[in-house]
C-alpha cells in the first residue's frame, strides 16, 4: 500500500479534528470584540478558517475501510501537530509581522505547552494575541486529539487509535469519545476553580484567566515580558504551585473524585512521587541559594519552591533568573525537567511513570541474580503481577524510550554548541536543551529572538518531538521514506 494510502485510512478523523479545532478557535473573537481590536480580525480569522477548509478538504479523501496500523495512527498524530503549529503561527507572521521561523517557534511553544517566547515587546502586543497564545496552551495541554474525539459523536478504533498515540493511557469510559468528553469536563472544571483561586492574590481577570489557562496545561507563557516577575506578588506564587501540580497529576485520578472515589487519590503511586520529587527537588535548590548563592532564606524559599515545583511538573513559570544560580540548583532542576510529570497529564517530560518502571524493573534485575535457576521472580507493578515474557517486553520498550530521550539530549547539546557560536557555559546550553524536549520552558538564556535560525528550528524539532514522546516523529519520517509496511525477511 502506498504512504498516501495509508495516511488516507485516517484522512476523515484527522480532518474531523481540524474542522472542530476550527470551531474552538473563534473564541479570540471575545477577546477581540471586548477590548475592540478590530485590526485583529484578519490576523485571527486565518487560524478557524485555515482549519476548517482544511478539515473538509481532508475528510473528503478517498480511503477504503481498513483498520490502520498503530504505526500509521502515529505518524498522523504527529503530522496533526505539526500543521497545528504551522496554522497557529499565522496570526504572528500576519498581526505582527513576525518571521515565519519566529512565528512557528511561538505557536510550537504554544501547543506543545512549552513556554519558550520569541516575542520581544509582549506588553505591548495586542490582548487578542496574548489570549491566542494562552489558548494554544491550554488546548494543547488537554491534547489536540483528545480534543477531537471529545467533540466527535461516533467513536471507531481509528479515533482510539489516534488517542492512544498520543501518549494518553486513561480507559475508564466505555467508549473513547466518552472519556473525551469527561476529560473535556474536568479540564474545564479545573480552569474555573483556579482562576478564581488566583484571584484572591489580587490580580486582574484579565490575568488570572491567562496565567490559569497556561498553569493547568502547564505551559509558562505569561501575558508581560517580564513573566510571573512583573507581579512581585508572593501569595500568588504560592496559589500558583497547587494549579501546576494539579496540571501534572494523571487525569485519571479527577475521574475517580468525579464518580467520588477521592481515596485514589492518596494511594496513587505516581502523585507521591511527584509530590516526594518536587518537595526534594525545591529543598535542594532552596538550601544551596541559600548556602552558595547568598539569598536570603526567605528568598531562598519563595524562589526555590517556586523554580522547583513549576521545574517537576514541566510548566515553566520562572520568578528567578538560573544565570545567577550556582551551578548545583541548576542541575537539580535540569534533572526534574528530565523527568516532568505523570502521562495521562498536560505534562511533558520522559514522565514520573517511566522512572518508576525502570527503577522497578531494575529491582527485578538485580532480584534475579540471587536466586536460584529454578526460581520464577515475578514482576510486580501497580500492584498486579504480570508474567515473565510480557515484563520483558514492556520494560525493554520503556527503556527504549528513555535511551532515544537522552540520546536526543545528546546530539541536541552537540548540535547547538557547534550552531551557536557564543560563549555560553555548557550547563546553560543543556538547561535550555532539556527544557525545550521536556515541554517545560524554563529559560538559561541559551536561545532567544536573537538566537541563529538553525537553533530556532533545532528548538522547534526539539518540542515537537518532546510532546509526542519521540516515537511518533521518528515513525513519520520512516514511514514518509520507507513506507509504513515494512517486510521483514525470514
Amino acid at each position: 500500500m502506498k504512504r498516501l494510502e495509508h495516511l488516507g485510512i485516517i484522512a476523515h478523523d484527522m480532518g474531523m479534528i481540524f474542522s472542530f479545532l476550527g470551531v474552538i478557535t473563534l473564541l479570540p473573537f471575545v477577546v477581540l470584540i471586548i477590548y475592540r481590536e478590530w485590526d485583529m480580525i484578519v490576523p485571527m480569522a486565518t487560524v478557524p478558517f485555515t482549519f476548517v477548509v482544511l478539515g473538509l478538504l481532508i475528510s473528503k479523501v478517498p480511503s477504503r475501510e481498513h483498520v490502520p496500523q498503530l504505526s500509521v495512527a502515529l505518524a498522523a498524530v504527529a503530522l496533526t501537530w505539526f500543521v497545528s503549529a504551522v496554522i497557529g503561527s499565522f496570526p504572528f507572521i500576519v498581526g505582527l509581522g513576525m518571521s515565519p521561523t519566529d512565528s512557528i517557534f511561538e505557536a510550537m511553544s504554544g501547543w506543545t505547552d512549552t513556554g519558550i517566547t520569541m516575542m520581544t515587546a509582549i506588553d505591548a502586543a495586542p490582548k487578542t494575541l496574548l489570549f491566542w497564545r494562552s489558548l494554544m496552551q491550554w488546548i494543547g495541554g488537554i491534547g489536540v486529539i483528545a480534543f477531537g474525539i471529545a467533540m466527535a459523536s461516533r467513536s471507531s478504533l481509528t479515533q482510539f487509535r489516534l488517542y492512544r498515540s498520543e501518549g494518553r493511557s486513561e480507559a475508564l469510559m466505555p467508549s473513547v469519545v466518552s472519556t473525551g468528553r469527561r476529560m473535556w469536563g474536568i479540564y474545564l472544571g479545573l480552569t474555573l476553580f483556579f482562576t478564581f483561586l488566583i484571584m484572591l492574590s489580587g490580580v486582574s481577570l484579565w490575568d488570572a484567566v491567562n496565567l490559569t489557562l497556561t498553569a493547568i496545561a502547564t505551559g509558562g507563557f505569561t501575558p508581560h515580558d517580564a513573566g510571573i516577575g512583573f507581579y512581585d506578588n508572593a501569595l500568588l506564587e504560592y496559589l500558583l504551585i497547587p494549579a501546576m501540580l494539579c496540571g501534572s497529576f494523571p487525569f485519571k485520578i479527577y475521574f475517580f473524585m468525579y464518580r467520588g472515589a477521592f481515596r485514589h487519590i492518596f494511594r496513587d503511586q505516581t502523585i507521591k512521587v511527584i509530590l516526594l520529587l518536587s518537595l526534594l527537588g525545591s529543598s535542594m535548590v532552596i538550601l544551596n541559594l541559600h548556602l552558595f548563592g547568598d539569598l536570603a532564606w526567605k528568598t531562598a524559599l519563595r524562589e526555590g519552591l517556586f523554580m522547583g515545583v513549576s521545574a517537576a511538573t514541566s510548566t515553566g513559570f520562572q520568578n528567578s533568573s538560573v544565570n545567577m544560580w550556582p551551578v548545583i540548583p541548576i542541575i537539580v532542576v535540569t534533572l526534574l525537567m528530565l523527568i516532568g510529570g505523570a502521562s495521562g497529564s498536560t505534562a511533558g517530560g520522559l514522565k514520573v511513570n517511566r522512572i518508576i518502571l525502570a527503577y522497578e524493573g531494575l529491582i527485578w534485575w538485580f532480584k534475579r541474580f540471587f536466586v536460584r535457576g529454578n526460581v520464577i521472580v515475578p514482576f510486580k507493578h501497580d500492584g498486579r503481577t504480570y508474567p515473565k515474557k510480557i515484563s520483558e517486553l514492556e520494560l525493554s520498550k520503556n527503556m527504549v524510550i528513555i535511551v532515544l530521550y537522552v540520546l536526543m539530549v545528546f546530539l541536541a547539546v552537540i548540535f547547538s554548541l557547534h550552531a551557536a557560536g557564543m560563549a555560553l557555559p555548557t550547563e546553560f546550553v543543556v538547561f535550555d536543551i532539556v527544557s525545550a524536549i521536556g515541554n517545560n520552558g524554563l529559560g538559561a538564556g541559551f536561545v532567544g529572538p536573537d538566537s541563529p535560525i538553525a537553533i530556532k528550528w533545532e528548538f522547534i524539532l526539539l518540542m515537537w518531538i518532546g510532546r509526542l514522546e519521540i516515537l511518533p516523529v521518528l515513525i513519520l519520517f520512516l514511514g514518509l521514506f520507507r513506507g509504513f509496511d515494512i517486510r521483514i525477511p525470514r
